[in-house]
């Protein structure tokens, strides 16, 4: 039998098909499966450590988190999850994290406990002040400009598009030129 380069495309082809036909049969893809934990509420959640939006699953019983998987239901991450997002449950349980407010004088050597009410109002007067001092109407050029100069934003990877969104706003509103976000809005 002569193999030409046709009869060789068409013998590669029906080998190729004919061991293609039995993969497969009874086969179902192994997609991640959370843990079903007794006696815990399943909470879906995203991972606040980078901008990706990894979906994951926390297990809260009593109000507290015992257990956090993947989620093999989100489309970005579909169960997986880094280093970082497995970690994630040393967030809410860790004896070390900070559950009070502190405030530190200027020129104090050390810190206080003061609650929240006392401290987002003095973040509000340092706001107003910082924004009165800086606040810019009119450029060289006589033009009205109305923005802050001597005030920037830096936002971080907790925060998805749709808290950021409203955030921004704010600050725009406040007059603020320089802000800059891992979201980019």
């Amino acid at each position: 039998m002569d193999i030409t380069r046709r009869s060789f495309l068409k013998l590669t082809g029906g080998t190729l098909a004919a061991a293609g036909i039995g993969v497969g049969v009874g086969v179902r893809p192994g997609l991640a499966q959370p843990r079903k934990i007794r006696y815990a509420k399943e909470v879906p959640t995203i991972c606040p450590y980078c901008g990706v939006g990894c979906g994951i699953i926390a297990h809260v019983r009593d109000g507290k988190v015992i257990n956090t998987e993947g989620d093999p239901n989100h489309p970005i991450n579909k169960g997986s999850l880094c280093s970082k997002g497995s970690a994630l449950y040393q967030i809410p349980n860790n004896d070390m994290r900070m559950n009070k407010v502190l405030y530190r004088a200027p020129g104090a050597g050390s810190w206080k406990e003061v609650n929240w009410k006392w401290a987002l109002d003095k973040i509000a007067r340092n706001v107003k002040s910082t924004r009165d001092k800086g606040f810019v109407s009119k450029n060289k050029k006589g033009q009205t400009v109305n923005r802050v100069e001597n005030i920037a934003s830096l936002g971080g990877a907790s925060l998805d598009n749709e808290e950021v969104y409203p955030l921004v706003k704010f600050k725009r509103a406040l007059g603020l030129v320089y802000i800059e976000h891992q979201a980019r809005i």
